[in-house]
């Protein structure tokens, strides 16, 4: 935080007006964090109600992108996809062309890591600075400020914003000063954890095929080799309660996820065999009813499959 000095001489930190910029899922929890640590919030949604309970907790809203920079010192954004990031950033009535003073713009989004840099330069030559800090922890992540937070961008700029993510998240990393470097971290991540998603899926349909408990099955793998994260997360959160909307992270979240993933690796002239035959079988599948349910619902999509086909006499 800045600093500045008060009658007695003693320097003291300058609390930062914040702005948010999304206020969806994720957004919305991680600015109630913020409000709920004393900071001044001014919020922004294109959903309207959003703000309005938003309005409720203490925060202010009924802005502009023009009248929010305004009055604020630090913007956060957290937005759905790239193309929107690009449109909210660097649009005609966009951040980086609307902001009249110096700022600190810190996207919370996943976007392509060339975006983060395309965004980094066109902020630069408008007195701004910029970092990319996508977030990984879901939902409940962001509700219960435990996010870990992948920031890329120059230190000096991440120090000074370093309280107010700690608000938002209890594992802040600064990956390096390139602005994508956080995101090619967080795509790896969820390419990872895409293919987990998958192996989840497959084990349990496995598993119930063969007429084992699943709950005897996820005791037994989740302390043996096989145990992960994405595992436990969703067989007891979704799989067991049949239930794939509460705190989703979507599968057409992931499918974007993967294919960042795959852009990056391309243009490294990568391979990623596994990743890349997972998008080609969720560009199949999502369009048939799960593209708006957690990714687990991965589980769903094999058991549509199997419930297809004709029963052996």
């Amino acid at each position: 935080m800045e600093k500045a000095i008060n009658k007695g001489g003693i320097r003291m930190a300058k609390e930062k007006k914040i702005g948010f910029i999304g206020l969806g899922n994720m957004g919305f929890p991680m600015a109630q964090n913020l409000l709920e640590k004393g900071h001044t919030v001014y919020a922004l949604d294109i959903n309207k109600e959003a703000e309005q309970r938003f309005a409720e907790l203490g925060g202010h809203v009924g802005l502009t992108t023009v009248s929010l920079l305004k009055e604020v010192d630090l913007v956060f954004t957290s937005l759905p996809t790239p193309v929107i990031a690009e449109i909210v950033y660097l649009g005609e009535e966009g951040i980086v062309h609307s902001s009249q003073k110096p700022q600190v713009l810190v996207d919370l989004s996943t976007i392509s890591p060339e975006l983060n840099r395309k965004i980094e330069r066109e902020a630069v030559q408008h007195n701004l600075e910029y970092l990319g800090a996508p977030v990984s922890g879901s939902v409940s992540g962001a509700v219960n400020a435990t996010l870990s937070i992948m920031v890329g961008g120059e230190k000096e700029t991440f120090e000074s914003v370093l309280p107010y993510l700690q608000a938002i998240g209890s594992n802040v990393f600064h990956v390096g000063e390139d602005p994508g470097v956080g995101t090619i971290v967080k795509l790896i991540n969820n390419m990872m954890a895409g293919i987990h998603n998958q192996a989840v899926a497959e084990a349990l349909s496995l598993a119930k095929l063969a007429g084992v408990d699943s709950d005897i099955v996820y005791d037994i793998v989740n302390v043996s080799s096989g145990q992960s994260t994405v595992l436990t997360r969703n067989y007891k959160t979704y799989i067991s309660q049949n239930e794939y909307k509460k705190g989703a992270f979507t599968t057409s979240l992931l499918l974007k996820d993967l294919k960042l993933a795959k852009l990056v690796s391309d243009s490294l002239d990568g391979e990623l065999p596994l990743a890349s035959q997972l998008i080609e079988y969720y560009e199949d599948e999502v369009e048939k009813g799960h593209a708006h349910e957690d990714m687990s619902s991965a589980y769903l999509m094999i058991q549509d499959k199997l419930n297809k086909q004709p029963q052996k006499s």
